[in-house]
């Protein structure tokens, strides 16, 4: 394997990490990468080890993002339909954001989806009062930023454990080669 591809695809991987940020499955996106890595380079020290960490790291990300904004939610006082709607209204929102600021108007969408959803659902369907819903929907808002932060720092320790694998197969085969 040589330096220049190890480098290239490091790269590409961190790209990857950055979709995060405008709430895209940049994890996954990793996972898939990887998984073709170790198709065209099977010499590679990817095991089964390093990929069920890999994989459970991309499936904690997941969970931490959404069980994040779900826990902000009821911490501020959010109904289980309301913690629901602040959900479905971030990827709503992460969507419909996506086009503006050349992606990261996804952040902005995803934040404002989950606390626009779960205040419309605690003050309409609940018929809580605007003080009541203000607050659930800034749990959801809070939430939702934290399972971001989170979600990325999990997605650059994907990152540094698949160079830490990597970039030494790279190194040795380039000293070996010279």
């Amino acid at each position: 394997m040589s330096f220049f591809f190890a480098a290239f695809f490091l790269a590409v991987l961190a790209v990857c990490v950055l979709l995060n940020l405008v709430t895209l499955p940049g994890n996954w996106a990793m996972v898939a990468l990887v998984i073709v890595w170790e198709l065209f380079y099977p010499g590679s020290s990817l095991g089964v080890v390093f990929f069920v960490l890999f994989i459970g790291l991309a499936l904690l990300g997941e969970l931490v993002e959404f069980g994040a904004q779900i826990y902000g939610s009821k911490k501020y006082g959010s109904s289980k339909t309301s913690t629901a709607a602040g959900v479905i209204g971030a990827i709503v929102g992460a969507l419909f954001g996506a086009p503006f600021m050349f992606g990261v108007g996804a952040i902005f969408g995803a934040l404002f989806g989950a606390w626009g959803g779960c205040y419309l659902a605690e003050r309409f369907l609940r018929r809580q009062s605007s003080e009541a819903a203000f607050r659930a929907a800034q749990g959801a808002l809070v939430g939702k930023f934290f399972g971001m932060v989170i979600k990325f720092g999990i997605g650059m320790a994907m990152l540094a454990l698949t160079a830490s694998h990597i970039w030494p197969d790279a190194v040795s085969t380039a000293t070996t080669t010279i």
